[in-house]
């Protein structure tokens, strides 16, 4: 049925009673891997044990490390907290060590998730080429939530577009309320018709008691499941009568509506969630970087670009893909066009006719890989004020 407008392409309307009951409820595992590396030098990668305060109780940071400097399994890890208390050595590229005596840097492994984790498991092993290995098992009890993916197995995927309290949700003669609510507009493009016969027998097969094959490629027999349903004093089509649960009045339609299996996909919202304000940024362009892992920015790309410009707004397109990305002040010779030095143009060799400009990094990158390959990108600066 449709309901609300929360359930528009796709989506679905879940039940709270039955997530509270254990309905989509799901454990995720995410295992991290730390390799203890070995260098030429003699010198190696190190765990260090925990700090401790004036108290004698270990630091916030490392609430969840044990005496060795590994996560103790079963302790709740929030983010910020460390999990290896990892440590390089910083003398690791020189000739071979004359003291055995070596610097050591920290580089623990943080935690960094929206959502708390609990240790599942910690192991160490040796990898191929005899360095240490220390693979850390995290755990995660996860409820559904707006934007978890659930789908039939018919391939009627759609994600959770609102939880409803039960006492809200629709109902039929005998009380009985749905735990998901799909929109009908998904069938007759994608003519799942198997999802329907499924509905049916499966209400046919609790209905009798047993055990019935509801696909669309044969076995039960829909003529021999409207039996079973008017037998019982249901309608044939496997539809019901439904009323209202926040007015009580009777729905208007007749409402398909049996059980059918439904299974959560590993896409969570949880894993998806990203945003930034200021962040880090590539080495060679100076832009944002990319991707959620590496906390990168969003990318306003060729299509969103002209969007913007149909809108006529030139002075957001100038902060998004120049002031917020990477702009740079660069020293432009007005007489030959090139790219200056503090105030000095190096191909006309003086100080004068030098103009200050922002653009964006890429693009003084590019004028001088252009040089590089003896082509002269010259820029022409006009005064607008004097027009």
């Amino acid at each position: 049925m449709s309901y609300s407008g929360y359930d528009i392409e796709d989506a679905l309307v879940l039940n709270k009673s039955s997530i509270d009951r254990g309905f989509g409820r799901c454990e995720t595992r995410r295992k991290n891997t730390t390799v203890l590396k070995r260098y030429p030098n003699h010198t190696q990668d190190i765990i260090g044990g925990m700090r401790v305060d004036e108290n004698g109780e270990p630091i916030w940071q490392h609430k969840c490390l044990g005496p060795d400097g590994l996560g103790e399994v079963g302790m709740k890890l929030d983010s910020g907290q460390i999990y290896i208390n990892k440590s390089i050595p910083t003398n690791s590229g020189d000739g071979v060590l004359t003291n055995t005596q070596s610097q050591y840097k920290e580089t623990p492994v943080i935690y960094r998730a929206p959502e708390p984790s609990h240790i599942d498991q910690v192991m160490m092993s040796v990898s191929d080429n005899d360095q240490a290995l220390i693979k850390v098992l995290l755990r995660q009890n996860r409820r559904p939530e707006l934007g978890d993916k659930f789908s039939s197995r018919h391939g009627q995927k759609g994600v959770c577009g609102i939880i409803v309290k039960q006492e809200d949700m629709p109902f039929n003669d005998q009380g009985i309320c749905p735990d998901i609510i799909m929109n009908p507009h998904g069938f007759p493009s994608r003519m799942t018709v198997g999802k329907m016969i499924e509905l049916i027998s499966g209400k046919a097969g609790v209905l009798n008691g047993t055990l019935e094959y509801g696909t669309c490629f044969g076995g039960s027999k829909l003529e021999d499941m409207t039996k079973i349903l008017v037998d019982n004093g249901f309608n044939y089509s496997g539809k019901d009568m439904l009323y209202s649960g926040i007015t009580g009045e009777c729905l208007q339609a007749y409402i398909f509506f049996g059980p059918i299996y439904y299974q959560k996909l590993k896409h969570m919202v949880l894993d998806k969630m990203h945003a930034r304000a200021r962040g880090p940024r590539a080495v060679l362009t100076r832009q944002p970087t990319e991707g959620r892992s590496r906390d990168g920015g969003l990318r306003l790309g060729e299509m969103e670009r002209d969007c913007v410009i149909a809108y006529g707004a030139s002075q957001l397109l100038l902060e998004r893909l120049m002031i917020s990305s990477d702009a740079f002040e660069v020293d432009v010779c007005n007489k030959c066009g090139l790219m200056g030095y503090s105030g000095w143009c190096t191909t006309c060799r003086s100080a004068e006719n030098i103009n200050k400009m922002t653009i964006p990094y890429a693009a003084k990158l590019l004028f001088q890989e252009l040089l590089s390959m003896n082509i002269a990108p010259r820029l022409r600066l006009e005064d607008i004020f004097q027009q």
